[in-house]
């Protein structure tokens, strides 16, 4: 599902009403379909609803959901701002053909009868923005909005407190940048129209939305206007998951190596190569370094091993070249370096000889970088013009580790998260998988997609380190697919065990938040989950 900037949407809404989807109809769709978003959830007969409507095409919507709900048998009131109620406006013709009563924001001295409808009032819907906010919200507004927020329960869980629902997205939000307005109301439900848009997955906007309902108005995206992001819906990603035919081996479905692990971190290879295993890899080798094979090899049984030389548990040089050997002889389908290298600097010349002279490989796997791995290049000054790949490779940077990548800080990432992912995936030619609430994959040619999940619960350690097996597994399949059906395109194969692997991840943390709760969730937790979230997915329940 395509994901829109403000100006995109509107250049679409003008391109349908130019081929006859005219605005009028636009508009009916919009507020009857807020309206049955509401009716589907809640009852609303003999329920007071007080629809707040402003001057623009959302209050237009506005109007047209208020003649729905009351059609509907709720007791309807309008709080008009700054509307001019013209005679040959049609919905709001109807209105008043229903005797929906209403109320000027002007004529309300004090704000008396806002605050008593409020007060009365178990459904608010909020028209009077939309996308069209552009500026802070001040005057009489700012009073509208402040008046509306005094007057509601103090407690957020009351029972007497009334469901607020926004149309298009609560006022106040930035539809591009999930700018949040001190003013704006904070939604139970968002219905938004044909696309979801940029901030309503963008903090600190994105917690004002609610639950995201995305309503079908019409509109199709224009082809000649390409879109360059998406939301990951489950049709899309479900259909990307690797086949499991009957008679196939565990070379079907591809061999993964991972190289991680060292002194201060011996679990991260084990978290890696356990997800690796539960996502499909036909094989999964862990490299790691021979002080510490014994302890993670009593931790795992399913992987085979390749212990290589180390000194006091840190990577040593020439393990690279051990370690490229064995990628010659042995073919494997996927790389993995980073979870747990530690950060010797030893360790940052293994990582370097082995990039460097992974193009000699006749066959060489496609690669997944992270944690410590990204460190390292961080510490290699353009290092995206030193080592060369076949295949971009997959990056998988939370935002602090982006911040040290592209030398900047954690808060200017987070200030703008799809810009900054696309324009690192162009610069370095890799596919970036930014990590966090909402994460981002970016491609080199521009395109990102977006996976919808937000959930406290994977904010511990060693969840990255899943996040990159399942990655790691899911890429050892998709190119061993590629060359049994000696397919070239392995940047497709790469793009899509990124957004699979980061839509299965998110998922698993929602699974294991239901199932356990959103506090005391730790990685290992999310392993056994990743089977059920396949299955979860492929069944569509």
């Amino acid at each position: 599902m395509k994901l829109v900037t403000a100006q995109e949407m509107r250049t679409l809404e003008q391109r349908a009403d130019a081929s006859g989807n005219a605005y009028a109809e636009m508009m009916e769709r919009a507020g009857t379909l807020t309206a049955q978003a509401i009716i589907e959830r809640w009852n609303v007969r003999d329920q007071r609803a007080l629809v707040l409507i402003g001057p623009g095409n959302n209050g237009g919507d506005g109007l047209v959901c208020a003649r729905v709900l009351h059609d509907a048998g709720a007791s309807v009131r309008l709080y008009i701002w700054k509307r001019a109620l013209a005679a040959d406006d049609a919905n709001w013709k109807s209105c008043q053909e229903r005797g929906i009563p209403f109320v000027r924001a002007e004529e309300d001295v004090e704000f008396a009868q806002l605050c008593d409808k409020v007060t009365h009032a178990q459904f608010i819907v909020d028209a009077l923005l939309g996308t069209g906010v552009t500026r802070p919200i001040e005057g009489l507004l700012k009073d509208v909005l402040d008046t509306v927020r005094a007057s509601l329960p103090e407690n957020s869980a009351s029972t007497n407190r009334p469901r607020i629902i926004a149309v298009d997205l609560p006022s106040g939000l930035n539809p591009d940048t999930g700018a949040l307005d001190p003013a704006a109301l904070t939604a139970d439900l968002t219905v938004t129209f044909a696309f979801p848009k940029i901030g309503q997955y963008t903090f600190p906007g994105a917690h004002a939305v609610g639950e995201l309902v995305v309503a079908d108005i019409g509109i199709r995206e224009d082809p000649e206007n390409a879109i360059m992001q998406e939301v990951a819906a489950a049709q899309e990603i479900r259909a990307l998951l690797p086949n499991r035919p009957r008679d196939a081996n565990k070379g079907t479905f591809g061999k993964a190596m991972l190289a991680c692990g060292s002194l201060n971190f011996t679990g991260a290879p084990i978290l890696a190569a356990r997800a690796a295993g539960r996502v499909g890899a036909g094989l999964v080798t862990l490299a790691v370094p021979q002080t510490i094979h014994p302890i993670v090899a009593a931790k795992i049984d399913e992987a085979t091993f390749l212990p290589l030389p180390d000194r006091l548990g840190d990577w040593r040089p020439r393990g690279a070249n051990e370690l490229l050997a064995v990628l010659w002889d042995s073919n494997y389908d996927a790389l993995m370096l980073g979870c747990g290298l530690g950060g010797a600097v030893s360790t940052r010349e293994f990582l370097a000889r082995l990039l460097e002279n992974l193009p000699t490989l006749e066959n060489p796997p496609l690669i997944v970088l992270d944690a410590d791995a990204l460190n390292h290049l961080a510490e290699i000054p353009e290092w995206w013009t030193r080592f060369v790949f076949a295949t971009p490779p997959i990056l998988t940077p939370h935002p602090g580790e982006m911040a040290r990548l592209l030398g900047i800080t954690v808060q200017e990432v987070q200030a703008n998260r799809l810009g900054i992912a696309r324009d690192a995936a162009q610069q370095w030619n890799a596919i970036v998988a930014l990590k966090g609430a909402f994460t981002i994959i970016a491609a080199p040619d521009g395109f990102a997609t977006l996976i919808p999940f937000a959930n406290s619960a994977l904010a511990t350690a060693g969840t990255g380190d899943v996040l990159a097996g399942t990655i790691a597994g899911l890429l050892a399949q998709y190119h061993a697919r590629a060359k049994h059906a000696d397919d070239s395109n392995l940047f497709q194969a790469a793009a899509d065990a990124a957004r699979v692997g980061a839509y299965l991840h998110a998922l698993a943390g929602e699974i294991t938040a239901q199932e356990i709760g959103s506090v005391g969730v730790i990685a290992g937790d999310l392993i056994p989950r990743l089977p059920t979230a396949i299955q979860k997915l492929s069944s569509n329940s």
